[in-house]
């Protein structure tokens, strides 16, 4: 039998107390966010505002933050870079980024082309992709990774007319670099069926090319511009003949824009690369046909080293001509 000293619940009270609990914690989840937006946006604009320093000019288009309740991302209308003294030029579409509330370091964005890039001796090209998105780790003083994916990636020249030339196009592409604040960088691309345009080639017999590149770049030296590269891997594959060349060793190029080199090179069924060779460069068919005759006589896939001093590019004692200066 219940005792008379008990005391009813008051049910209604606590669902009160817990209601009134959750909308205080949803306000000051809420107000939280939203001072970390204007917060974000305050950085977003003050970075823009300094590139707008010394005559360069940058622009995000109707720069909002966006994402609650659970991400926090920037987004313009489009996107723009311009350093007349350097003579770069950047401009492409709609911009889209996202970061998570609880990894705020993680950032993915996405550009929306087309865009149209300027590089100092280079044509204005126009680009444009089906996607384009990239993925940042920020750390301080320098981004702890950044990568870059494309899907059909188009190059053409910015020239008058419906439809600019074309260059050459990828089905894949990829970039991948991880910064060291005290030596250089880590560096890897990576892409596939990549096409160029029998115009732009000079013909029609070049295959769709895949390729990777791994690679350590060393910071530019003070006072000049001497850089060291440690190739991993290069390699360019030709998709349907089975041949192609992998590429290793220390690269380096001179302030006086010669490069200097110690490569190992091996080479996928040389004959058939030979023939493609020559087919490409029908003026150095003598040279090409030495130098691949060498190679082949070491078998299907032979190693050899590949030398270059001051430009001048050697096989053991075959000489290949010589690179010019770079800049």
């Amino acid at each position: 039998m219940a005792s008379s000293n008990d005391k009813p619940v008051n049910y209604s009270r606590r669902f009160f107390w817990l209601l009134l609990g959750i909308v205080a914690a949803i306000a000051l989840y809420s107000g939280g966010w939203y001072y970390a937006a204007g917060k974000v946006g305050e950085r977003v604009q003050t970075a823009v505002d300094g590139a707008n320093a010394s005559g360069r000019r940058a622009n995000c288009e109707s720069l909002e933050v966006r994402g609650y309740p659970f991400r926090l991302g920037v987004f313009c209308r489009s996107v723009m870079f311009e350093d007349p003294k350097a003579a770069i030029r950047f401009q492409a579409g709609a911009f889209r980024s996202a970061a998570q509330v609880y990894q705020p370091n993680l950032v993915i964005g996405e550009l929306d082309g087309p865009a149209t890039l300027e590089t100092p001796g280079i044509p204005t090209l126009d680009l444009k992709w089906e996607s384009m998105r990239a993925s940042v780790r920020i750390a301080s003083p320098l981004p702890e990774r950044v990568s870059v994916e494309g899907r059909n990636v188009e190059v053409r020249l910015d020239e008058p007319g419906d439809v600019p030339p074309l260059l050459g196009r990828a089905g894949h592409a990829e970039f991948h670099a991880r910064p060291d604040a005290d030596a250089g960088y880590d560096l890897a691309v990576r892409f596939n069926e990549l096409r160029f345009d029998p115009n732009f080639v000079g013909t029609d017999k070049l295959p769709p090319l895949a390729g990777l590149a791994d690679f350590f770049v060393e910071r530019w030296q003070s006072g000049g511009r001497e850089s060291s590269v440690n190739i991993r891997n290069l390699t360019v594959s030709i998709d349907d003949k089975g041949s192609g060349a992998e590429v290793s060793g220390p690269f380096a190029v001179g302030i006086d824009g010669l490069i200097d080199a110690e490569l190992q090179v091996k080479v996928r069924n040389p004959r058939a690369l030979g023939e493609l060779l020559v087919s490409l460069l029908p003026a150095y068919r003598e040279q090409v046909e030495l130098a691949v005759g060498t190679i082949a006589m070491l078998g299907e896939e032979p190693t050899f080293p590949l030398k270059i001093s001051r430009g001048k590019v050697r096989i053991g004692f075959v000489s290949l001509g010589a690179i010019p200066p770079l800049f």
